[in-house]
């Protein structure tokens, strides 16, 4: 006889799939108050200020680079194999890979350790992802996902202040926050099930034709994706640096700071199921990009530590709004047989941003320093956001979005 499965509007099943989530925020921005005290420790060891300085910052966005690799796979994996053993592997492995910064004695040896942190935050995102999808349609798909990117918001809050609390002590401590993805074990074992579908590989009929693939969709929400997050990723990997200079900030404050902005950007995610009730999905993209854009011009602008925190919550409001509106875009418009590839899709053009954030900007801070290259990523972003308030109706026809 086989047991009942639990249903997906029980609060245990409700709260494993938000706690799954929210470790993807700890990815990397987790131990971003550390970097400076890290850039001393190894000093002695990587004499050259400027290769230490780029292998620091690559302890926050080395993950990324393995997501953007492994998230294809992970799609794959989950569409083929299903959802349940790809996130319990997942989560093992983002524990032992995450706290790697306790314990390893070289920056080399830490930098192996976050590749494994991406290929775990991989399975967890797209498997955590690919279930809410699953599991929830509609208008309830819409605020779960809302919810989704506010618990992640707010876990963010919560382990980016342990992390500049933990920072203070010692620069190793932060890593063990990463433990805590252990915790999750049991709570998937009980309360994850896998979802019923059709399994394409045994049905010869359920290939999905590419006409069903909308383009357009994949084009617009995969590019504003990717350059969104190469803007935000200025926050967890430059910020610190940036109040260091400005108002001499120890890891304390660079912490709340940051975690300030996801507090905002929770805040705005919550709020996404009701607001997507009245809005379009492309009426969202002026909204978010506006926000993100004035918030970082303030930023640029700023001469005191209270300035910053005003231009982080703003931007916060729309980064909040930027990734339910991608993912439950994305989820409404995809086919089902492919909803895990698709979705990987997604977290491959979220993690290549974030990675790419430092390569691309770094010349721009070497040359103009970090206040100018604030304030310039935000006028781009508010031209972004006058584009799609003049060209709306263009993108909506492109993307075939008008029901949206």
């Amino acid at each position: 006889m086989s047991r009942s499965l639990p249903s997906p509007q029980s609060w245990l099943t409700k709260s494993t799939l938000l706690l799954a989530s929210s470790l993807t925020v700890m990815a990397g921005a987790t131990v971003s108050p550390a970097l400076p005290a890290m850039q001393s420790v190894f000093a002695s060891a990587i004499a050259d200020v400027d290769t230490r300085a780029t292998l620091v910052k690559l302890v926050i966005t080395l993950p990324a680079l393995f997501i953007v690799m492994g998230s294809p796979i992970a799609g794959a994996i989950v569409d083929r194999f299903g959802r349940k053993p790809l996130l319990l592997f997942s989560t093992v492995l983002y524990g032992f890979a995450g706290s790697s910064g306790l314990y390893l004695g070289s920056l080399p040896a830490i930098l192996a350790g976050r590749a494994f942190l991406g290929i775990a935050v991989a399975g967890v995102m797209v498997s955590a992802t690919t279930l809410i999808a699953d599991y929830y349609s509609g208008p309830a798909r819409a605020a779960f996902m809302g919810l989704q990117a506010g618990f992640m918001g707010l876990g963010g809050v919560l382990f980016l202040t342990l992390g500049g609390v933990l920072a203070q002590q010692s620069w190793r401590y932060p890593f063990g926050i990463y433990l805590l993805a252990w915790l999750l074990i049991p709570l998937i074992i009980v309360s994850i099930w896998e979802p019923a579908r059709k399994d394409a590989t045994l049905d010869k009929t359920a290939a999905t034709p590419p006409s069903s693939i909308p383009i357009g969709v994949l084009c617009v929400v995969y590019g504003l994706t990717t350059l969104s997050q190469i803007a935000f990723y200025l926050i967890p990997v430059q910020l610190p640096f940036f109040l260091e200079t400005l108002v001499k900030a120890v890891p304390t404050q660079s912490g709340m700071a940051i975690a300030l902005c996801t507090l905002f950007s929770a805040i705005a995610s919550v709020s996404y199921g009701k607001l997507k009730q009245r809005l379009e999905f492309v009426t969202f993209l002026p909204i978010i990009f506006g926000l993100m854009g004035i918030g970082y011009l303030l930023i640029g602008q700023s001469a005191s530590w209270v300035q910053v925190l005003v231009g982080l919550a703003i931007a916060g409001l729309g980064l909040g709004i930027l990734m339910p509106n991608m993912t439950v875009w994305l989820s409404a418009a995809v086919p089902d047989a492919v909803r895990g590839r698709m979705l990987g899709g997604l977290s491959t053009a979220m993690f290549l941003g974030q990675f790419l954030s430092p390569i691309a900007t770094q010349p721009l801070t070497k040359a103009l320093g970090l206040g100018q290259v604030y304030a310039i990523t935000g006028g781009v972003l508010v031209a972004i956001a006058l584009g799609f308030s003049v060209f709306k109706d263009r993108v909506r026809s492109l993307t075939r979005s008008s029901l949206g």
